[in-house]
Order: structure tokens, then sequence, then C-alpha cells
């Protein structure tokens, strides 16, 4: 498996939350739903294109989707995630849109004869105007939540404040990130403990 982008490269592209083991995940986390109103990462002049190049080492080659259709996966993904969550019944457009970006875009083995021997390699076949990108993450959603094993590690981060998602590998993580939520949770409980030993010595 190609490597995407680590944690540190998302933030210092402005992404907060990123280098998931599936691109899918990191879609769904352009999109923060705890704060009202939803605030859309991609949405800043720039930042779709950048965050789409962050991507392309683990993406089939071609050009990215239009910023409509990737906010459109990101919705569907997203739902279907949740409802998993949630247990709950994903909505029917959800699985359709997943669908057809996937069917948009399939791909298929093909044998390449090199100097140094056959190889195998993926052929996208985005012929009739199918995205291999979005295709490519539609497939991960697929895969992640049709998974039992991967699916029962897919988490919420533990902040009721963040609407990050996340594969749970290590099975005691509890943030989406340990130096943003995970430091923002100790220093309130480090304030929280101070104000109370403040207010028992008053007393």
């Amino acid at each position: 498996m190609t490597i995407g982008p680590s944690v540190d490269e998302m933030q210092a592209a402005g992404f907060p939350m990123g280098g998931e083991p599936a691109v899918a995940l990191d879609l769904v986390d352009t999109l923060m739903t705890a704060v009202t109103p939803p605030v859309d990462l991609l949405a800043a002049p720039g930042a779709h294109d950048t965050w789409w190049r962050l991507q392309l080492p683990r993406l089939p080659p071609g050009p990215p989707p239009e910023p409509a259709a990737t906010r459109r996966l990101r919705t569907a993904i997203r739902d279907v995630f949740d409802a998993h969550l949630e247990q709950r019944s994903a909505a029917a457009v959800s699985v359709d849109d997943i669908n057809a970006a996937t069917a948009a875009a399939p791909v298929s083995p093909r044998l390449v004869m090199t100097g140094d021997g056959p190889r195998g390699e993926a052929r996208w076949h985005t012929e009739y105007g199918g995205n291999a990108a979005l295709a490519a993450v539609a497939a991960e959603a697929v895969e992640l939540v049709a998974d039992p094993a991967r699916s029962a590690l897919l988490r919420r981060c533990a902040n009721p404040a963040c609407s990050m998602l996340f594969l749970a590998e290590n099975k005691r993580r509890k943030w989406c990130s340990s130096n943003v939520c995970g430091n923002r949770v100790r220093v309130a409980r480090h304030y929280a403990r101070g104000h109370a030993a403040g207010t028992s010595t008053e007393t």
C-alpha cells in the first residue's frame, strides 16, 4: 500500500486531521460537523486542489475531480460511516452515490510486458467520463464499511466538540489527533482540577 500524507503534512497545509490509512477517511474529515454552521475545509481558496495533491501518491493518475463531485461523494461516505457508528441504515441516496462513483470509472487488471518481464497494473476506465480518483475513494469506502474487522475499528473522536473520524488501529486511540483534541482535553482537565482545588481552598 502506498503511504499517504502524514498528519503533520496535512496540518501544515491547513487541515487539522489527515494521514488516515484510507483516503475516504481523510475526505470525510474535511468537513467539521460538530460546529454550527459546519466548516468546509475545502472551501478556502486553493484548498480543494491542495488536498487532492497531498493524496496523489495513493490515488490512480488523472485530474482531480470537480469540487461539487468531491463534496457529493464526501456527503455520501460520511453518511454511510456515521450510519455504521450509529447502528442505523444509511440513506439510499448515499449508497447510490458511492456505487455511482465506483461504476463511473471501474478498474481492471492489465498485463504489461517490460524489460524485466511481465508486470500487472490497474487500468482505470475513465473513457465514459468517470473520475479515477473519486472511484478509488468510493471503492475504499465500500471496502472499509463492508469489512467487519476494519469497520469495527471506525471511531469518532472522543472530544464532543469534534466530528472527525478515524481507524483505531491502536485500540487505545481516542482522539482524532493527540496534538489537537487530545491536548485540548488534557488542558481542559488540568484547568478544571486547578479551578476545583482553588475553590475548595477558598471555602
